[in-house]
């Protein structure tokens, strides 16, 4: 019996042996967080391209697979500080704390981890590079919100690439660390700074410690409001092409807006931002056929936002959508839209209000009970109340949050809160070492595996 039981023993150490010794430094680690997104984001996108015909996500053919717990040390629902921090550094932290234990104390991340092992690091995100998830990787504060102070410690990463949005509260002169306007400081550390789309054309090949925005202090615009600026896909390209060396270099590349638009409900916009985040993951994906056994990519959510549910009451078991692609616009945009046009009188009647919503949602005021985005009179008769509220404050959001309702739910769409939730998420996997990413993992052990094999210090 001991004979057998030794034998046994003998071989699952041969077993995990091999396996550990199957995890080898990889000279390549490209890491994508899609803020608020969780398998429902992930699925809505994934069926919106289907139904229109457009090749399927990048994200969800990779290779492995693994389900991801996110609860915080605090919470089981958790924020974009401390989960950012269990992804970055692998380890637990409170809500709004970024970097840090529950007491204060500096954690490492895996950006830190790599530069000691003498990797070029890159942060890009399409929110502000001073905001909550990309914090997690460079800075150390019990309070996200000090935005001027984490953004010291950006400058203070030495990291060799920031691209994307631009770093909030830059000038803050009521910050009690106030030192001068972070972008002159970056500079007098050794940062050349570019700011929009012009200059982002002109950064030189070789350029050593770079921080690209398309403005300074503000994230980039909504992709469903405008294509043509520089992207998160420029973005990505821009830094593999300034952080490629001999001894490789880690990136983390952030669709951060995903949650703001899961936040407002706003299913269209939200998949437009993730197919966004898709397409720089293709990019990384076409930098890894040149140096596939040298390159790993890793895609997660640091948590759900907004309950998002792929049906809805109304519609029964079917789903519609093809038709998101009605909207037009992104929420903030048709607010803003309406909100001008009210104040300048140019809409100061329900009817006024016609072509705007058609425009923006396909929703018609049509008596053809056929078409689909036609809207019954109970939803005009919502919709009037909610245009008669606007009326008495214009700067109400009720009638753009109840046509938005009213075009999700057209299209078998609905959420159930607009904060985040303590859904798992998914994180996929592929290339070097990829099948570290497997099964059903806390948020924490990615980080862990990560610093596997971003290298060993110099």
């Amino acid at each position: 019996m001991f004979k057998r039981f030794f034998f046994i023993f003998v071989l699952i150490s041969a077993f995990l042996s091999a396996f550990a010794a199957e995890i080898k430094n990889a000279k390549y680690v490209f890491l994508f967080i899609g803020d608020g997104m969780s398998l429902p984001q992930r699925m809505a996108a994934e069926n919106y391209v289907k139904s229109i015909g457009e090749p399927d996500l990048a994200m969800n053919a990779l290779a492995e697979q693994a389900i991801t717990f996110t609860r915080s040390n605090d919470s089981l629902i958790t924020d974009s500080a401390a989960s950012a921090t269990a992804i970055a550094c692998g380890e637990k932290t409170d809500n709004h704390f970024v970097g840090v234990t529950p007491k204060g104390e500096r954690l490492e991340s895996v950006a830190e981890a790599a530069k000691k092992a003498g990797k070029k690091v890159g942060i890009v995100t399409s929110v502000t590079l001073n905001h909550a998830t990309p914090a997690g990787f460079y800075a150390h504060n019990t309070n996200r919100s000090s935005e001027y102070e984490i953004a010291l410690d950006l400058i203070g990463s030495n990291f060799d690439y920031f691209g994307g949005g631009g770093i909030a509260r830059h000038k803050d002169e009521k910050a009690k660390s106030y030192k001068g306007d972070i972008y002159d400081l970056a500079r007098e550390k050794g940062y050349e700074v570019f700011v929009g789309a012009k200059e982002f054309e002109k950064i030189p090949e070789g350029c050593k410690k770079t921080i690209a925005v398309e403005n300074k202090g503000g994230a980039l615009p909504y992709f469903i409001d405008n294509q043509k600026t520089t992207r998160l896909a420029d973005f990505t390209k821009k830094g593999i092409e300034l952080l490629d060396n001999p001894k490789g270099f880690f990136m983390m590349v952030e669709g951060g807006k995903i949650d703001w638009m899961c936040h407002a409900n706003d299913a269209a916009t939200t998949i437009m931002e993730i197919l966004e985040l898709d397409s720089a993951i293709k990019v990384a994906l076409d930098f890894a056929k040149k140096h596939p056994l040298q390159t790993l990519i890793v895609v997660t959510g640091d948590h759900e936002t907004g309950g998002l549910t792929l049906g809805f009451a109304g519609t029964g078991y079917k789903l519609y959508p093809e038709r998101l692609k009605n909207q037009t616009c992104s929420l903030d945009s048709f607010k803003s839209r309406v909100k001008d046009g009210v104040k300048k009188g140019k809409i100061a009647e329900f009817d006024d209000a016609r072509e705007l919503l058609e425009n923006s949602f396909g929703l018609k005021f049509t008596d053809d009970k056929n078409d689909p985005m036609r809207l019954k009179s109970a939803e005009r008769d919502e919709l009037k109340k909610a245009f008669d509220r606007l009326k008495e404050n214009p700067d109400s959001s009720d009638f753009a949050n109840c046509a938005l309702r009213i075009f999700n739910n057209k299209c078998g769409i609905a959420w159930t809160s607009n904060a985040h939730t303590a859904l798992p998420v998914a994180t996929s996997a592929s290339g070097a070492n990829a099948q570290m990413f497997r099964g059903m993992i806390d948020n924490t052990q990615i980080s862990k595996n990560l610093k596997k094999v971003v290298g060993k210090q110099k």
